[in-house]
């Protein structure tokens, strides 16, 4: 049952050696969601062996290019590779009108369905259920509406404690009642209360990304708890004035960002290409929270098992 998350791009606007535009491959339950596509994700998906046919919904934070310069390629070759089932893209207004614009100049139809869902970058809502999966938007404060998204998977179903099935001789019909959450009656009609019969196998675990944003206290208290959080630190602390002006965060007030909510890990990016050593962001960032570390395109974050 993984939880991860690849990096595909973590440079800003301008993009550098080493640093490309904003992309993260998302797995959950080995269920592939793609978050923002600046211009060659496609490729770097290939680079770093990760299938786009997987890919069940793209999340695009903003209309900025460097966060969806790379869809309209990703939605051409998808078709190219004989897609089949909808590709659900869930977006902030007026990005259908781009799709529409961008569609009409394809040269053959599509052989799958691009489902359009406007999200409110101003607004927390679920936009995404499933099984195991529920995603919700950040609204974030930036130069362009713009939103983050907090992933969070389901309480697992129960599961039955072994020494329990054998000390009260629970059958099939039992279990299963059991597992739905039910009392059950023991030999003598007492009821058994589940919490002596269950368990939850493991806690939900969670991720948020957060990009591109100033420091923002509403997106914190939406992400508390947050088992692993992606903030952008796209300045050092020197340059906080322009982060200011452009909507932007530094190094610190990600890690900030992190401390308040209650982050287990933090990682930071959306770097921009002045800066050819990271380390000090790095420096900065861990001075007020620790349990920091670098994005580096096509490494892979896990989040782990808890019980």
């Amino acid at each position: 049952m993984n939880f991860n998350v690849t990096i595909l791009g973590c440079g800003s606007a301008l993009a550098a050696r080493g640093m490309h535009h904003a992309g993260q491959a998302v797995n959950v339950h080995e269920q592939l969601y793609l978050v923002d596509c600046g211009e060659g994700t496609q490729d770097r998906l290939l680079r770093f062996g990760i299938s786009p046919h997987k890919i069940r919904a793209v999340f695009l934070s903003h209309m900025h290019g460097d966060h969806i310069y790379g869809i309209f390629p990703l939605i051409s070759t998808l078709g190219l590779l004989g897609k089949k089932t909808p590709l659900k893209i869930f977006a902030p207004h007026p990005f259908g009108e781009l799709l529409d614009a961008v569609s009409s100049y394809l040269e053959n139809r599509l052989p799958y369905e691009v489902q359009y869902i406007p999200i409110d970058p101003t607004a927390s809502d679920k936009i995404y259920e499933n099984k195991v999966l529920e995603v919700s938007t950040v609204p974030l404060r930036h130069s362009k509406p713009a939103a983050g998204f907090l992933f969070r998977e389901k309480i697992p179903a129960l599961n039955v404690k072994k020494e329990a099935i054998a000390e009260y001789g629970l059958g099939v019909a039992q279990i299963v009642a059991a597992k739905r959450g039910e009392d059950i009656p023991d030999a003598s009609g007492r009821l058994i209360p589940n919490r002596e019969l269950t368990f939850i196998p493991y806690r939900p675990r969670s991720f948020a990304y957060i990009s591109d944003t100033s420091y923002s206290g509403k997106a914190v208290k939406l992400i508390e708890g947050v088992d692993l959080l992606f903030h952008e630190a796209t300045f050092a602390d020197a340059e906080k004035a322009l982060a200011k002006a452009t909507g932007h965060s530094t190094a610190a007030d990600a890690a900030k960002a992190a401390a308040r909510a209650g982050a287990g890990e933090l990682i930071i990016g959306h770097f921009s290409a002045r800066y050819k050593d990271l380390s000090p962001l790095l420096r900065e960032a861990r001075d007020i929270f620790p349990r920091t570390t670098l994005a580096h395109e096509g490494r892979t974050y896990s989040i782990p098992l808890k019980k």
